[in-house]
C-alpha cells in the first residue's frame, strides 16, 4: 500500500461565505438550489475558486530562490509548452495555452520544475494575459538576475469564445524580453527554438 495521500485544505469561514454567495447567484438566475444536481454546486464552486485562485496566497519569488544553484552556465534555457490555465478578470471565464520561457543564467541557474510552478503560481490568480505575461518575466527578471528573459505566452479565452463576439479558434499571443533578448540575434534564435519541433 502506498503512504502517499493527496488531500486539498479549504478555510472553512472562506467556503462557507462563497457556499453562501454561490447559492444566491444559483438562486437569482432561476436555479432551484434544492434539487439533486445543484444541491452541492456551491459547495464544490467555492472549493473550486478557491484552487483557481490560490496563487493571491503564493510567494512566486520565493519559489524560485528554494531551488537556486550556482552554475557556470552562460547559454540559453528554455521551457516551452508550458500549460497554463486562468481565470480572466472582467468576467471571471477561464483562458487556457501555453507558456514558452527563457533565461540566460548569469551565474545562478533554477530548478527546472520551479519556472512551470511559478507559471501556475502567477495564472492562479484573476488575470489579463498581458499582466501575466509580465508578472512571469519580472519574477524570474528580479529573482535571478539573468542575463536575459523571453516570455511568450499563447491562449483562447474563453470570454471570446463562448460569449461576445463568439470566434472559436482565435488565440492571443503576448510576449516580453529583458537583458539580452532585446537584441533581435537572440531574440529570433529564442522565437525558432519554440516554434520547431526538435523531438
Amino acid at each position: 500500500m502506498s503512504s502517499y495521500r493527496y488531500f486539498e485544505e479549504y478555510d472553512q469561514p472562506v467556503t462557507d461565505n462563497l457556499v453562501d454567495n454561490y447559492s444566491n447567484i444559483l438562486r437569482t438566475i432561476g436555479e432551484d438550489v434544492s434539487r439533486e444536481g445543484i444541491l452541492k454546486t456551491p459547495e464544490r464552486a467555492a472549493k473550486a475558486m478557491q484552487f483557481l485562485t490560490s496563487g493571491n496566497c503564493q510567494d512566486p519569488e520565493k519559489i524560485l530562490k528554494s531551488a537556486m544553484f550556482a552554475e557556470a552556465y552562460h547559454d540559453m534555457v528554455i521551457i516551452k509548452d508550458i500549460e497554463l490555465y486562468s481565470l480572466c478578470e472582467h468576467h471571471i471565464l477561464p483562458f487556457f495555452g501555453k507558456a514558452h520561457i527563457a533565461y540566460i543564467p548569469d551565474g545562478y541557474i533554477v530548478g527546472l520544475s520551479k519556472i512551470p510552478r511559478i507559471v501556475d503560481v502567477f495564472a492562479r490568480r484573476l488575470q489579463v494575459q498581458e499582466r501575466l505575461t509580465h508578472d512571469i518575466l519580472e519574477c524570474i527578471n528580479n529573482t535571478l538576475k539573468p542575463k536575459g528573459v523571453a516570455v511568450v505566452i499563447e491562449a483562447s479565452h474563453m470570454c471570446m469564445m463562448m460569449r461576445g463576439v463568439q470566434k472559436q479558434n482565435s488565440v492571443t499571443t503576448t510576449s516580453g524580453f529583458r537583458g539580452q533578448f532585446e537584441a533581435i540575434e537572440t531574440r529570433n534564435e529564442f522565437l525558432k527554438l519554440i516554434s520547431s519541433d526538435l523531438a
